[in-house]
C-alpha cells in the first residue's frame, strides 16, 4: 500500500524550489505531469511566450512562464503560460486573476486533471483559459467546459493582446 502524501506547510512550498516547478494543492505538494524537457511542449511554450513577448508592452500585459498562480487560499498551479495585467503591481507570484492562463497538453496529462484546473482557473476569475494539444486542437474553458477553440485569433479579454494560434504556430522551431 502506498503511503500518504506528506503534508507541507504553506510556508515550506514557498520558500522551496522545483525543478521543474510544482504545484501545491491543500497542503500537497503535487508534481506536475510536464514535458517541458520534450521537444513539442517546450517548444509550443516557448513559441506561446515569444508571441505574447512582441506585443507585450503595447498590449498592457507582462508574460511569464512557469509562474505560481494562487487560485485559492491553499492551492498554488503553475500554468505553462500566465499573461499578467502590466498595470498592476509585480508580485512573486500571482495572487490576483492573470489575463489568461495557458497550458500546453503533456502526454501525462488527463482530460479530468485539465478540467479540475478549468474549474479552480475559473474560480479565480481568469477570464481567459486555453489548453493547448501539440499534436491536436486548442482548447477553451469556460463555464466548466472545454471547448475546441471557435476561432483561432481573437483579442484576450482584459488587454490588447492578440491570441492566434495559426502565428503561434509558425513560431514553433
Amino acid at each position: 500500500m502506498a503511503a500518504a502524501p506528506a503534508f507541507v506547510p504553506l510556508e515550506e512550498y514557498l520558500q522551496s524550489s522545483y525543478s521543474p516547478d510544482a504545484e501545491y494543492i491543500d497542503g500537497q505538494v503535487v508534481e506536475r505531469e510536464s514535458a517541458m524537457g520534450e521537444n513539442d511542449h517546450s517548444a509550443w511554450s516557448d513559441a506561446i511566450c515569444a508571441w505574447f513577448r512582441a506585443q507585450a508592452k503595447e498590449a498592457g500585459i507582462r508574460v511569464r512562464p512557469e509562474f505560481r498562480v494562487q487560485v485559492e487560499a491553499y492551492c498554488f498551479l503553475v500554468p505553462d503560460v500566465t499573461l499578467l495585467d502590466r498595470n498592476r503591481p509585480i508580485e512573486p507570484y500571482a495572487t490576483h486573476p492573470p489575463i489568461a492562463v495557458i497550458e500546453v497538453l503533456s502526454p501525462g496529462d488527463s482530460l479530468t486533471k485539465m478540467m479540475k484546473k478549468g474549474g479552480r482557473y475559473e474560480k479565480m476569475g481568469i477570464r481567459t483559459i486555453l489548453v493547448i494539444d501539440t499534436e491536436g486542437p486548442a482548447y477553451r474553458f469556460r463555464e466548466g467546459r472545454l471547448e475546441p477553440l471557435a476561432e483561432r485569433s481573437f483579442a484576450i479579454e482584459g488587454s490588447k493582446a492578440r491570441f492566434d494560434l495559426d502565428e503561434i504556430a509558425k513560431l514553433v522551431d
